[in-house]
This record gives structure tokens, C-alpha cells and sequence, in this order.
């Protein structure tokens, strides 16, 4: 039988909700993501603690667990027609940590939401500079990266309209779709896989009830399984990132995260 391309993880913010908790706390978190029978996370950086300055000893904590490094996230404002040098400097150093210690691990990209949408088409002009120019200092190095567009009130790719100007515009860098916030912002999200299979390189999955509240994977009204069969008919072979962002994962995220695995392991065999 032949092994299936898309694998299941879970981004660290699921744990980051409860931040002075879990920063750093990668074995803790790695674990839980074992025992939930995942296979791989994608932690972002503030969650790592020391972890971040000792690439040997993280790339060590996941394979004694048998888990792979999907990605690592890099959250920056990208306000300015260029990154800032304090954005310039700490996007060098998580391409160089890939490249030299995770190789064919993804530079997953977000940008932090802002506190308003005003200034829209420049600050989506700036922001796409910034991450393309990323992209193409990461593929010299070897790595792929992808933007993840948010859903927050003051993010700048947030609706329709937005996601048709951060599709047109990511010269440099992959599309990595989450399909809580596409449906979020008021979009069909498989419409949207659909429409934008081309470009997906990295897939975060959360889940989100009629009225708008993020729920527990499964609870809601996000059609997983038609997503599902979109990237398997177009031989995505990249990762699918569970990211619970319920008031259950807030409370307990290793609740959370080993009923989500159990979700994906009834309905994506």
C-alpha cells in the first residue's frame, strides 16, 4: 500500500494560549503531540525558549520522540517598504537553523495582526515585499517558505478581496491556507483550497462553530474532509498542522491535542 504524502502535526499555538505555562516547555509539548499520535509540530518561535539559540538540542528532543519538525514560524510586523534590520537579522538566523539542522523543514511566515485595517493596500503592498524577499533568501538557502495569512479584526489579509491580492502578489513564497481563518473572514475554505491549489504549500487546520467561536476539532463547521480530498486529488504531499485554538485547548492543551489526534485518525486513514 502506498504511504500516504499528507501528514498530521500540531502548531504550538495551542499551548501558546497559555504562554508563561508552556514557553520552552518543547519536551513537555513534543510529547504530548507523540501521545496524541501526531507526527510532526510546528512550533513558533517565542514558544521555543532556549531551544531557539540550541538547534542540536531541539533537532535532539524530537527525533528521541520520533517527531518531525513540519515547520518553524516566523511572526514579524512587516510595517516598512523593507523588513526592519531587527526583522532582516532574525529571519537570516531561523533560515540558517533550518537549512543546517532541519533540512526540508518549512519557513512558515505570519504576520502579526495590526490594531486596524486603515492604510489597507500599503501596508499589504509593504508586507507582501518583505515576505517575497524572504522567500528568495530562503530559497537560496535551500528552504521553502509560505506565508499564513490571519484572521484577526486588524490583520490586512483577512477577506476575500484581501486573499485576492495576497495571491496575486506572493512571488517568492508558497500559500499556507488555514482553513478556520478563511472561514473566518467569511470565505468558503474549500472553494478556497480549491481555487488556490497551486500555490499551497503548508496546511493548518482549526476549527470554528455557525457563530464564529473557535471550537474543538470536529465541533464545528469547517468541512475537513472536502479539504482533505482537494489536496489528495491535486498530490499535496506537505503537511496538515492541527492548530486548536477552543476555550478546551486554552484550558488543557494536551486534552486538546490528543482528542484532535483521535479525530484524525478516524476520519484521514
Amino acid at each position: 500500500m502506498k504511504k500516504n504524502p499528507i501528514r498530521f502535526g500540531c502548531q504550538t499555538y495551542t499551548w501558546q494560549m497559555s504562554f508563561d505555562k508552556y514557553r520552552g516547555k518543547m519536551e513537555h509539548i513534543v510529547a504530548a503531540v507523540k501521545a496524541a499520535g501526531m507526527a510532526g509540530v510546528e512550533p513558533e518561535l517565542c514558544m521555543l525558549g532556549d531551544f531557539g539559540s540550541e538547534p542540536e538540542r531541539l533537532r535532539s528532543c524530537l527525533e528521541s520522540h520520533g517527531i518531525g519538525l513540519g515547520a518553524l514560524c516566523l511572526v514579524c510586523d512587516w510595517h516598512a517598504e523593507r523588513e526592519e534590520p531587527e526583522e532582516f537579522d532574525q529571519a537570516n538566523t531561523v533560515i540558517e537553523m533550518l537549512s543546517k539542522y532541519f533540512p526540508g523543514s518549512l519557513l512558515a511566515l505570519c504576520q502579526m495582526p495590526g490594531a486596524d485595517r486603515q492604510n489597507l493596500a500599503v501596508r499589504q503592498r509593504n508586507a507582501l515585499a518583505c515576505v517575497n524577499a524572504i522567500g528568495a533568501r530562503a530559497a537560496d538557502s535551500g528552504v521553502v517558505a509560505a506565508f499564513h495569512p490571519n484572521s484577526p479584526a486588524g490583520s490586512i489579509f483577512r477577506v476575500e478581496d484581501d486573499y485576492n491580492v495576497l495571491l496575486d502578489g506572493l512571488e517568492k513564497v508558497g500559500f499556507a491556507p488555514d482553513a478556520g481563518h478563511i472561514a473566518k473572514g467569511g470565505m468558503d475554505p474549500v472553494k478556497t483550497f480549491r481555487d488556490s491549489i497551486a500555490l499551497i504549500r503548508h496546511v493548518h487546520f482549526k476549527d470554528m462553530d455557525q457563530s464564529g467561536k473557535w471550537i474543538e476539532m470536529g465541533q464545528g463547521c469547517i468541512d475537513f474532509q472536502g479539504i482533505y480530498k482537494i489536496l489528495q486529488d491535486s498530490n499535496y504531499e506537505g503537511w496538515i498542522m492541527v492548530e486548536d485554538e477552543s476555550e478546551l485547548a486554552e484550558r488543557d492543551p494536551d486534552l486538546a491535542t490528543l482528542l484532535n489526534g483521535k479525530y484524525v485518525a478516524e476520519h484521514f486513514n
